[in-house]
């Protein structure tokens, strides 16, 4: 029995963190809900409640809540839009992080806040560290780069996990994408030359809880706070990971139609994507002593959770 739980069966109070958490609508922010939800007390904010573009929002609601941890889920997500919308993703994903660190830190609060694969070009063959040199190729890249750095200047009590390729069983992503487009159409060609891992929000989601548990109860020491990768293990490209998807589908009633590898340069995008998106999490697990699944026990994971779903 954990000391906590053993105050708690004589009957002495013991006080939750107020954990605050931004996009909380979003494939990630709704994962968290779920697995923190016993880890403290929660305050879920949607774009309704906080607008990552507003700053003096941002600073509002920090300043109500009075959070002992915030988890940043939100983000400017729309990869390709983004080169459209520059000033708009760089309020949410550059600036809005940097003030979250000055107002965690004002709080003596842990921030905990996501980033990506895409600040990396993707030459490097091997899989990439978190002191490889950053190039990101896109606009979305280099707003969450600099998303990363206002963190860093700020100082604290931070913690940055670089993810990739994330999906879930809730929200708009590449599984919900495959499985509507191979209900109407019988063939489809997929980009088979860019390289990731793909994560679950859910599995994203259980590791955080277990660090941010981790940190609050001490267990981690002194030198924890910094910029980790975190990604499920192993990788495949996007051609791959459909070919996994309608494999495993078929209990969902998934129709399973052609699937054509091709090259980046046969889809093109506005917004150019590194071939080698592939993390090494080797520091995270150094550190924390976590490990996220396999890429693919991690898609069965969460199929499984969409035919429990479908069942119901």
């Amino acid at each position: 029995m954990t000391d906590s739980a053993a105050e708690a069966s004589r009957g002495v109070h013991i006080e939750q963190p107020r954990i605050l958490i931004t996009g909380s609508t979003g494939q990630l922010g709704l994962e968290l809900q779920r697995s923190v939800a016993a880890a403290g007390s929660i305050t879920a904010a949607d774009r309704s409640v906080l607008d990552l573009a507003d700053a003096d929002q941002i600073r509002a609601v920090v300043r109500r809540v009075q959070p002992q941890v915030i988890l940043n889920a939100g983000a400017y997500t729309a990869v390709d839009r983004a080169e459209t919308e520059r000033d708009l993703a760089h309020a949410v994903n550059a600036e809005a992080p940097r003030i979250l660190a000055e107002e965690a830190l004002r709080l003596n609060a842990l921030l905990v806040h996501y980033s990506t694969d895409y600040v990396f070009d993707g030459t490097k063959p091997e899989p990439w560290n978190e002191t490889d040199p950053t190039n990101p190729l896109n606009t979305y890249g280099a707003t969450k780069l600099a998303g990363e750095q206002g963190i860093q200047a700020a100082g604290g009590r931070y913690l940055i996990f670089r993810t990739s390729w994330v999906y879930g069983p809730q929200g708009k992503n590449f599984l919900f994408t495959m499985l509507r487009l191979g209900r109407e159409r019988d063939r489809l060609s997929i980009v088979n030359d860019q390289i990731g891992a793909p994560t679950t929000s859910t599995a994203l989601a259980d590791a955080t809880r277990e660090i941010v548990t981790g940190v609050l109860a001490g267990r981690f020491g002194e030198g924890w706070p910094g910029l980790y990768h975190m990604t499920c293990a192993g990788a495949t490209s996007w051609f791959g990971f459909a070919q996994a998807i309608f494999a495993r589908a078929a209990a969902l009633g998934a129709k399973a139609p052609e699937l054509v590898p091709i090259a980046t340069k046969d889809y093109p995008t506005p917004a150019a994507r590194p071939s080698n998106s592939v993390l090494s999490n080797a520091k995270l697990h150094e550190r924390f002593g976590v490990q996220l699944p396999g890429w693919e026990t991690a898609l069965e994971e969460v199929l499984e959770i969409l035919r429990r779903r479908s069942s119901q």
